[in-house]
C-alpha cells in the first residue's frame, strides 16, 4: 500500500473531533490545522497525533492548502472535523490504494446523518475529490466551498464518508446562516449581483429540487427539515448580496 496522510482542519471542534480522528489512525500520518480553538480540540488532537498546528484562519480554501503542503506522503485524504471514514472505505484504501497508479484522483461518496438519521435523499450535492495525489492536487483559495483542483485521471468510488454536519436544528440554523454570510460576500468581492427575484426562484427551486426531485419527503421529518433549510439559504445567499451587511 502506498502511504496516506490525512489532513484535518479544526476550529472548536471538540464535540466532532474524536470520532473523526479514531477512524483515520490507520493513517500514516494526520496532520491537523487549527485556527484558534478555545475549548479543547487542541488537546483532543495531540492525543492521537503529533502533527497538530496552530494558525491564523485565512479562509477555508487557502487553510486546507497549507494542510495540504504539510503532508509529507503521496496520497492524502481531506476529511472534515465533522466526518468520519466508513469502514467499508478504510478497506477500501487498505486494499485498493497501490491499484491505482494511473489514477490523480478519487471521488468519494458524503452520507450525511441528521437527528439520529442517514438521509439517503435530501442530501445535495453527494460526491466529493477527498483523495488524491498531493503531486496532482491544488486548492483554490475560495473563504468558502472551497474546490479541489486535480491534474489527470479520476475515478468514483462507492465507499462513503459519513457526515454529522447537524446534530440539531439550533445547530443546522446556526451554520446556516455562517455559510450564506460568507458565499454572500465571497460573491460580491466576485463581483456578482442578485436580486429578491433572483433570491425567491432559487429558494423555490432548491426546495423542490431536494423534497421532491431528489425524494427528500422519503426521509420523513429530518427530510423536510433539510428542504426547506436548503431553500432557506439560498434565499438568504441572494437576499445578503442585495443587503450587505454594512462594516461597523
Amino acid at each position: 500500500m502506498q502511504k496516506l496522510s490525512v489532513i484535518i482542519i479544526t476550529k472548536n471542534e471538540a464535540h466532532n473531533i474524536k470520532r473523526c480522528l479514531e477512524s483515520v489512525q490507520w493513517a500514516d500520518e494526520i496532520i491537523v490545522l487549527d485556527s484558534g480553538s478555545t475549548d479543547n480540540t487542541v488537546q483532543i488532537c495531540q492525543q492521537y497525533t503529533s502533527s497538530v498546528f496552530s494558525t491564523d484562519w485565512p479562509g477555508y480554501g487557502a487553510q486546507k492548502a497549507r494542510a495540504l503542503a504539510k503532508a509529507t506522503h503521496p496520497w492524502v485524504l481531506s476529511i472534515d472535523a465533522d466526518e468520519q471514514v466508513s469502514d467499508n472505505l478504510r478497506k477500501k484504501i487498505d486494499s485498493h490504494l497501490a491499484d491505482t497508479a494511473d489514477i490523480n484522483g478519487i471521488y468519494l461518496p458524503i452520507q450525511l446523518f441528521f437527528l439520529n438519521k442517514k438521509i439517503k435523499y435530501a442530501n445535495g450535492s453527494s460526491k466529493h475529490m477527498r483523495l488524491f495525489k498531493k503531486s496532482a492536487a491544488k486548492f483554490t483559495e475560495s473563504i468558502v466551498h472551497e474546490d479541489l483542483s486535480i491534474t489527470g485521471k479520476t475515478e468514483i468510488w462507492r465507499e462513503p464518508i459519513y457526515h454529522y454536519s447537524f446534530e440539531s436544528i439550533h445547530q443546522l440554523v446556526g451554520k446556516m446562516n455562517h455559510y450564506t454570510n460568507l458565499v454572500a460576500e465571497q460573491r460580491l468581492q466576485n463581483n456578482r449581483h442578485s436580486s429578491m427575484t433572483k433570491a425567491f426562484t432559487h429558494s423555490m427551486w432548491m426546495f423542490i429540487k431536494i423534497y421532491f426531485l431528489k425524494l427528500g419527503f422519503l426521509d420523513g421529518g429530518p427530510g423536510l427539515i433539510l428542504a426547506f433549510s436548503f431553500a432557506e439559504g439560498a434565499f438568504y445567499r441572494y437576499a445578503k448580496m442585495c443587503y450587505p451587511k454594512k462594516e461597523a
